[in-house]
Order: C-alpha cells, then structure tokens, then sequence
C-alpha cells in the first residue's frame, strides 16, 4: 500500500516538518499544499534532494483534492496571534481558515487521520473533529507535546541527568492555562518532589522558564518550530509504521479528570496506525486536578463564543 501524506502550510513548521517526516520513517508520496504555489513547488525540488539518504518519496506541490487517498493530512496553516489581539479573535481568523481547508479535504473523500498543529491547538483540534464529523480518534492535535519536551530538558538539565531519565508532563490547555503535572514526575525512577534540589523556588523556576521559553526564541528568531516539527514527523511516523506511541496531546476527552463535553485537551494518550488508541488518564493531586478542569472551561468558553 501507498505511504501517502498531505501537508497544508509550508510555512517554518511545515516545511522543518516535512524535512523531519522523511528521515523519521518512508513515505511513497508526499503533498505540499501552501497559498503560495511557488513556494511549495520550491520546497518539493528542495526535499528532493534528500531522497538520497532517506529513499525514494514523489515529493510534489499539490491541491486539497489530492487528499483522497491520503493516510494523513497535517495542517500547520494559520496565523499567529498579534500583540494585543485576543485569544477569540485569532480563533475567528484560525477557525475561518481552517473550514477552508477542512471542507475540500474531507470532500476529496479523504478517509485517513487527521493531525493538526496550528494554534490555539486544542480549540482548532476541536474544531476540525467537528467540522469533518470523522471519529475523535482519526483527529490528533499536537497538544502540549513541545510544552513537556521543554519541561523535561529543563528538569534534565536541572538536576545533571540525561533527558530519557526525565518523566513529566505539562497538561490542559497549549497556551497559558496549561500546568506542569509536578506531582507524578518522575526522574530515575525517583519522585521529583523527591530530590531536595526540588525546592518550592525551583519548581516555580522550572514553571517560568517552560513557559517564557517560547515567548524567548521568538524574541530572538522570530518564531519556533525545530520541536514542534520534530514531534509532528514522530506523530506522522507513528501512525503509519502502526506502533504504539505515549505523548501528550490535544486528545478527545470524555469524563477523564472530572471533564464533560465535546472538546480535546492536552493529556496523555496511547496512538497506532488507526490514530488515537486510547487516553491516559494521569494521577492529579487536589490542586493540579483544578487546574485541569479550569483550562478545560477556559476552552469550553472560547468554544462557545465561537459559537455565538
């Protein structure tokens, strides 16, 4: 069978995706759809070149209809959020060009996954389930994937301990209802509230620097997307090479951590080649659980103002 992806967005995200997606795993075709036509058709040539080392791919500029016999449409388009702007009103813009691309994918007969990676995640994740009406499981958001790879080099570093040792994860909300699950982080097998280098101050400090780290580089390079690339090609190559992978991502959440309604939220889950196995619901302590539940109302919120 044909190992065939669809990439919408050629943007830095994408196009470092696309690059990752090829050395990560083979694909036998792979689409780049972009509003700039030059642009994507300058990226296949540039790709092509690479399919040296990683094995033969067609790699071509291409269109939503192109989707139709797809295993998986990745979408990194959208707009980032302007100073001052507010959070609803770069859903509006986001969720305006998200039907755009949704609609003529899901016509071309698309029938694969769905993975999405443009912000606010979580809301546009929602959305794209919605608007394709596909099972919750064949719709993955990227979720607070990088916000727990930041967490854990931050720890690693830290404490002078390789990255594998480091187990933790930030849950809820991409964006800044998101919280870091302390309290069942685990670094050798070891609590991390167990090492006396683990302060009160340090965790606070640890909390500061995951959540300013972003807000860091675009200061100094204009944008992210080395990790997020990264974790969007280990998504990708997961779902097609059919393993099992834990990663914490914008997933369907229905009942877990006290949490009803129709929405996707960071936490960990189990996917395969059929997309989301399954959610993993984490140990929360008292305070962390309401913090859960507060980045998910925050969500529902938007989600309703969108609405109306």
């Amino acid at each position: 069978m044909t190992r065939k992806v669809l990439l919408v967005g050629d943007g830095a995200v994408g196009s470092n995706f696309a690059n990752d997606l090829l050395q990560a795993t083979h694909v036998d075709e792979l689409v780049i759809c972009d509003l700039s036509k030059d642009r994507a058709t300058g990226d296949s040539l540039d790709l092509e070149d690479i399919i040296y080392f990683t094995g033969n791919t067609y790699i071509h500029a291409g269109e939503y209809s192109d989707a139709s016999d797809a295993d998986v449409v990745v979408i990194t388009a959208g707009v980032p959020r302007k100073p001052g702007e507010s959070r609803l009103d770069l859903v509006k813009k986001n969720a305006a060009i998200l039907k755009s691309i949704v609609d003529p994918v899901v016509a071309s007969g698309f029938k694969g996954i769905f993975v999405v990676s443009a912000n606010p995640v979580d809301i546009l994740t929602t959305l794209t389930q919605k608007l394709s009406g596909f099972p919750k499981n064949r719709v993955i958001g990227t979720g607070t994937s990088l916000d727990s790879a930041r967490l854990r080099v931050e720890i690693a570093k830290r404490l002078k301990t390789p990255i594998e040792a480091v187990n933790a994860w930030v849950l809820g909300e991409h964006g800044d209802s998101s919280f870091e699950n302390f309290s069942s982080a685990v670094v050798k097998g070891k609590k991390l509230l167990s090492y006396p280098e683990i302060t009160p101050e340090a965790l606070e400090e640890i909390e500061a620097h995951v959540r300013q780290k972003g807000g860091e580089i675009i200061a100094k390079k204009g944008a992210t997307y080395y990790g997020v690339a990264l974790m969007l090609a280990k998504i990708v190559a997961t779902i097609l090479d059919n393993h099992d992978l834990a990663l914490p991502l914008s997933a369907p959440i229905n009942g877990e951590y006290g949490i009803e309604g129709e929405l996707y939220l960071g936490t960990l889950a189990i996917i395969n080649g059929q997309g989301i196995s399954h959610v993993l619901e984490l140990p929360l302590n008292e305070e962390e659980t309401a913090k859960m539940q507060a980045s998910a109302k925050t969500m529902q919120e938007t989600l309703k103002q969108l609405e109306e």
